[in-house]
């Protein structure tokens, strides 16, 4: 709700989606029907779950014709890719999306039949090679996975056998830890990954921050 209230750039057409989602979702969950057989459901149950089913149908397919065009404008570049996201996290593909995946995952844990019987998810799993192939073009990719596979706070090489020199005593700094960082008045970079603190050195350079 915090969030909701900070964000005024959320145009009056893509708020009212998110509310007849969440009332579709609000009407299937959790009721007086979990652990009933798919015979017993209502026909008021059974016609919010063929609502939902039409409404994820609409979403992805609009989801699936954004997202090919956004991979391939975001594949340009690193500061393309960067736009690309700030856009998509405004439209449905940001708003929606993530907050649909969730309640149908709550609601198929409630309910496995039901949902079942509404058939939304098939819907939703042609969407995860559009999103899988948008998400490889994120920059770091790469370091994120060795970072997430190595937590926490291992590097992956030391398992390869590559140590450090001499068993010296490695320390990972990941992305987050340098930027919060630098946001409480630090000076840390990145060269040929390893982090470098040069805050002394700022105040003694002649040639300015903007090149540091």
């Amino acid at each position: 709700m915090d969030h909701e209230h900070n964000n005024k750039e959320r145009s009056a057409s893509l708020d009212l989606l998110l509310r007849f989602q969440r009332l579709l979702v609000s009407k299937l969950y959790p009721g007086d029907c979990v652990g009933q057989v798919p015979s017993a459901y209502s026909p008021d149950l059974l016609g919010v779950g063929s609502l939902l089913k039409k409404y994820t149908a609409l979403l992805c397919t609009h989801i699936g014709d954004i997202l090919p065009v956004a991979t391939s404008i975001a594949s340009t570049s690193h500061r393309h890719f960067a736009e690309v996201s700030r856009v998509v996290d405004g439209d449905l593909t940001g708003i929606l999306l993530p907050e649909l995946v969730v309640s149908i995952v709550l609601l198929l844990s409630k309910n496995a039949g039901l949902m079942q019987e509404a058939g939304a998810i098939p819907l939703l799993a042609g969407l995860l090679e559009h999103l899988d192939r948008f998400n490889h073009l994120a920059p770091g990719k790469e370091r994120d996975d060795s970072e997430d596979l190595a937590w926490p706070g291992i590097m992956g090489s030391f398992f390869t056998g590559q140590s450090s020199r001499n068993n010296e005593e490695v320390m990972l700094i990941r992305k987050a830890d340098l930027e919060n960082h630098n946001k409480d008045g630090g000076f840390w970079t990145v060269i040929d990954g390893k982090v470098y603190d040069i805050k002394d050195f700022q105040t003694q350079s002649l040639t300015g921050n903007s090149i540091l």
